[in-house]
């Protein structure tokens, strides 16, 4: 087998918990980074989602930390088309069993920010967890993060 864990470091992104309103999402600062791969894991869906009772996973990126505009199409792998202000998943149909996506990105600036956005009445949350997988890294082998 081929050694991919020391050339890479996990990023939260989400928070690992059960969310009923929008998240506040940290910077991922991929500095020392030549790849990113986005991860969301979303658990069983705490209500029966619809095009109004829904979660809009969305990704905007920045060069300075300061200024975040929604990715584009040409930013992400794994997707034919982004929707409006970054969308890159949106959860409107029922969610029964848990579930990953991934999504590759390939914009190039440096900070990231991953926002799930809550629409509709959420009484009951619904888990989830988004990881940013930094690779290919400047200074390798990257630190252990058991």
């Amino acid at each position: 087998m081929k050694d991919i864990h020391s050339q890479m470091s996990a990023l939260v992104a989400i928070a690992a918990e059960t969310l009923d309103a929008d998240n506040t999402p940290p910077m991922v600062d991929l500095q020392n980074f030549n790849a990113a791969e986005i991860v969301l894991s979303v658990g069983a869906g705490g209500i029966t989602f619809s095009g109004s009772n829904k979660i809009e996973f969305k990704l905007t990126h920045s060069d300075d930390n300061s200024d975040y505009t929604a990715v584009q199409a040409s930013d992400v792998l794994g997707l034919d088309s982004v929707g409006d202000g970054g969308i890159i998943k949106a959860l409107t149909e029922a969610h029964a069993s848990a579930a990953v996506y991934r999504f590759g990105y390939v914009g190039g600036k440096r900070y990231l920010k991953l926002l799930a956005e809550f629409s509709g009445t959420h009484a009951t949350g619904t888990p989830m967890a988004g990881v940013v997988m930094g690779g290919e890294g400047y200074d390798n082998p990257q630190a252990n993060q058991a």
